[in-house]
């Protein structure tokens, strides 16, 4: 005969699962992101509300680093997610224009890789002003090579991207993961509970694939 479970430990074990599923599934699987800036505009777009793939570039444990299994990546072009190198605690997007043993160097605005111009289709610019490279790191940078077991990256909206250009490289174990889906998207600067906010649902944008 089998003793029935009381209601409250149904409910306790219940609970208990669901969190230690959440928590298998954002460690190794998936985990939400969200755009608090316009650092890569128009790829992606302030209140958009992104699925990042954990598991892109293989997985580590969560606390020890240790690697599990390892795949290649991230390669030129990719969108990641990972953690600031001057304050860990902050998360950044942004793209790969570099990787270990890359040469990277921009010439009024122009992004060169082992010295040839790259089909830079993702960029966008606000300024046709060429800022000097006296004057800052912006339009004028380099030549650099990216160290291996790193990664150069920068914003898609160039004249407004606080990036590799100004703070250097990522090592490649604080790449959290691949950007992939937009899940959500809506006007942030909306009031949350206001009409305005709920009209300003980007519903065109729901199901996009990150590229």
């Amino acid at each position: 005969m089998v003793k029935n479970k009381s209601v409250l430990r149904e409910y306790v074990e219940a609970i208990i699962v669901a969190v230690l599923l959440a928590l298998f599934v954002r460690t190794f699987v998936v985990q939400a992101f969200k755009i608090p800036s316009g650092s890569m505009l128009p790829t992606l777009q302030i209140g958009d509300h992104l699925l990042v793939t954990k598991f892109s570039y293989g997985v580590r444990l969560p606390i020890t680093g240790t690697v599990l299994f390892s795949r290649p990546g991230p390669v030129r072009g990719d969108v990641v997610v990972f953690r600031f190198p001057r304050d860990r605690s902050l998360d950044y997007i942004k793209r790969v224009i570099g990787i270990g043993g890359d040469t990277i160097e921009i010439r009024d605005k122009l992004v060169f890789v082992n010295g040839q111009k790259i089909a830079d289709t993702y960029a966008h610019y606000t300024s046709r002003d060429i800022m000097s490279a006296v004057g800052g790191p912006r339009d004028n940078f380099g030549p650099v090579t990216v160290p291996e077991g790193k990664i150069f990256l920068m914003g898609d909206n160039r004249d407004n991207s606080y990036d590799s250009r100004f703070w250097g490289f990522v090592d490649l174990p604080e790449v959290l993961g691949k950007a992939l889906i937009i899940y959500w998207s809506w006007d942030v600067d909306k009031a949350l509970f206001s009409l305005s906010r709920y009209t300003s649902i980007r519903w065109d944008r729901l199901g996009d694939f990150v590229h």
